[in-house]
């Protein structure tokens, strides 16, 4: 059903660019209703036109929310709560690698939380690799 919409919808869209293309533009357009000897006169030839680009217009709209009710219909939703399976390789759910000892960053991640924060212990200032030259005042 969805190839047989798709294919309406695509004629829709081919002949809608067809009727835009034919209409009169300040430039001329392709040329209907330049001659003479037309089958309507200039203006029924716009009227017809503007009128079939309307219905075009509204055939495209409804066709692309049909289609997009059509395609969502085989989707089913999926609960990231309820996922209760563990995953069976040293991998995490992203492929990013799980820590060993632990399940993965979340649980490094608590184990930070819980533990008390130690305040940062200051280091000596790193030694000269070579000889420094006095700085001239």
């Amino acid at each position: 059903m969805l190839t047989v919409l798709i294919v309406i919808h695509l004629m829709i869209v081919i002949a809608l660019i067809g009727v835009v293309l034919l209409q009169r533009s300040e430039g001329g357009g392709l040329g209907v209703g330049q001659s003479g000897g037309g089958f309507l006169s200039s203006r029924g030839t716009a009227n017809v036109l503007t009128r079939t680009t309307a219905i075009l217009a509204t055939a495209f709209f409804v066709m692309s929310l049909a289609l997009s009710v059509v395609a969502g219909w085989d989707r089913k939703p999926k609960s990231i709560i309820q996922n209760t399976g563990a995953p069976a390789s040293d991998q995490g759910p992203a492929g990013a690698p799980i820590a060993p000892g632990g399940r993965g960053i979340l649980d490094q991640l608590q184990k930070q939380e819980q533990q008390p924060a130690q305040p940062p212990q200051p280091q000596p200032p790193a030694r000269p690799s070579g000889p420094q030259v006095p700085r001239s005042q």
